[in-house]
């Protein structure tokens, strides 16, 4: 693959490269390294298919990828009720999830207790402490899901992005990966770079997946565009709000049926989401609306923007889009990872972290 392929490979369905130049520069000498960090907090939801769609398109540009099971992350954010077995047994999850999307062998697994069991770790996080102001730190608690007044009664959460900082400086990376809600950890950790005589971190960022219960601009507000997805964002800590990649196909045509799906109306839409971010991945995909004959019978799109364009037009009534997307993540999209996951020795493990998240 030449180097122009590459860039449109690892382009493709992101939120924004920071920066692009210094990205081809990357793969004009023969890539590098990569990571994603991720808290291991639950079950794996398909908002988190789009990181790991790139992950692989990173993996087949060249990079050789880490996966940083941020278990410590996890255990600081409240996760899991801070059950350092039950968040391992997550993190494994992730794991089996990436594997059966064909990259067995293909990355590197990498344990936050790995790191941070070195008094390195600690010493370049004191250095980018001393680098970083308390205002910015509270301002990029939103990577975490958090604001910054629910952090006043747990100073552990001031850490946080510290930490995710210094991830990428140990792991001693290129690339950085993350949905456009880790933007404020990335940028931290490029403006400190070169004060502390490190790589200056290339940063990836996909988008987001909207909650399947939507959401008005009266509950957000003005926000900046990471911190509104952050606030708006399918979340596994509220089932109600994502599919799940272990979900029966019951459980998706009922979720995606009641789905927040206004009409002629695109952003926001999580319905109008998950057919661009997640069915229109593939390069050759043929997704089909079914619709009764007197409304012009079924209609089959090969781009998304067709389907946006009709659908915006008002060709396409809410509910036939609801019952295709949700035909099409049941057969072809969650089904075959979750006969690779759900196995019946990890039956026991997927009970448990379900029954944490909903505690």
């Amino acid at each position: 693959m030449d180097v122009e392929s590459k860039m449109k490979l690892v382009l493709r369905d992101v939120e924004e490269v920071v920066t692009v130049e210094e990205l081809r520069g990357l793969l004009e000498t023969g890539g590098g390294k990569g990571y994603i960090g991720f808290e291991p907090s639950g079950l794996f939801h398909i908002g988190w298919l789009i990181w790991a769609y790139k992950f692989r398109e990173l993996v087949e540009a060249g990079f050789r990828m880490v996966l940083l099971a941020a278990t410590w992350h996890a255990w600081i954010n409240d996760k899991l009720g801070g059950d350092m077995e039950l968040i391992r047994a997550a993190a494994r999850h992730v794991v089996d999830v990436l594997n059966a999307l064909g990259l067995e062998n293909k990355f590197e697994v990498v344990y936050a207790e790995d790191l941070v069991d070195s008094a390195k770790y600690w010493e370049t996080l004191i250095r980018v402490a001393k680098l970083t102001s308390l205002a910015r730190v509270r301002r990029a608690l939103t990577i975490m899901g958090r604001k910054a007044d629910e952090s006043e009664a747990d100073f552990s959460k001031f850490v946080y992005p510290l930490m995710q900082v210094t991830d990428i400086f140990e792991l001693d990376v290129d690339v950085a990966l993350g949905g456009i809600d880790q933007r404020k950890a990335h940028m931290l950790a490029r403006d400190v770079a070169e004060k502390l005589e490190r790589k200056k971190i290339v940063a990836v960022h996909t988008p987001l997946l909207p909650s399947l219960q939507g959401f008005s601009k009266m509950e957000v507000g003005e926000l900046p565009r990471d911190e509104l997805m952050a606030e708006v964002k399918m979340s596994k800590s509220k089932p109600e709000s994502a599919i799940f990649v272990t979900d029966s196909d019951e459980d998706i045509r009922a979720k995606v049926m009641g789905a927040y799906c206004p009409p002629r109306e695109v952003e926001g839409n999580p319905v109008l989401g998950i057919a661009k971010h997640v069915i229109f991945r593939g390069s050759e995909v043929e997704f089909t609306i079914e619709r009764p004959s007197k409304y012009g019978g079924p209609v089959t799109y090969w781009r998304y923007e067709d389907l946006e364009r009709d659908y915006v037009d008002g060709r396409i009534h809410p509910m036939d889009l609801k019952a295709s997307v949700a035909e099409y993540l049941a057969k072809k999209v969650v089904g075959p990872i979750r006969s690779c996951v759900a196995r019946p020795e990890r039956e026991e493990l997927l009970r448990k972290i379900r029954a944490a998240i909903t505690r």
